[in-house]
């Protein structure tokens, strides 16, 4: 670093590439995740170009430069928390609650509800009314048994037959 404050072109871009292996142990101390290491590393190394000149070559550059990791890695992790607060990450969400534009997939999951309620409707009655009451409703097993005077383990055997069923007519499992 000392050869690059003195302009040397060749060793300021050497102790850049060389410096990457050190921010990114620095980073990985702090916490930062694996998907936000190149932003850290990026952001370490403008800081470093702005700030070379406080570089006293009488002191350690390796110590000079974690330090500069370290609050880097620190602003990344504060903005990844504010961020967190106001963004959504639930892959479950994204999936189930689709763009009210998106006119195709609200057709395919109007396409892929009416495939269900066919197959459940061919299967025997038994496993069609345990599908109802515990899948469809959300009944107890003990609200269930009471709706349909059956007991709650023939009501637990014709729903799992039932899932079992659907499982093969859908994915092809058996």
């Amino acid at each position: 670093m000392a050869a690059a404050q003195g302009g040397d072109r060749l060793a300021y871009e050497r102790v850049l590439g060389e410096s990457v292996a050190l921010i990114r142990a620095a980073a990985r101390r702090q916490g930062v995740g694996v998907d936000q290491l190149d932003d850290v590393v990026q952001e370490t190394l403008i800081t470093v170009h702005r700030v070379r000149h406080t570089y006293d070559p009488a002191r350690s550059y390796d110590a000079w430069l974690s330090a500069i990791a370290s609050r880097r890695a620190v602003d990344a992790l504060r903005s990844q928390g504010r961020r967190g607060r106001h963004e959504l990450h639930d892959e479950f969400a994204y999936d189930n609650h689709a763009d009210t534009d998106d006119v195709a997939a609200a057709a395919e999951r109007e396409q892929e509800a009416r495939r269900l309620r066919d197959a459940i409707a061919t299967l025997p009655p038994g496993q069609r009314e345990a599908v109802e009451q515990l899948g469809l409703k959300e009944r107890s097993l003990a609200e269930a048994s009471a709706d349909t005077g059956r007991q709650t383990g023939a009501l637990k055997v014709n729903l799992h037959r039932a899932m079992k069923a659907l499982r093969a007519r859908f994915h092809g499992e058996s």
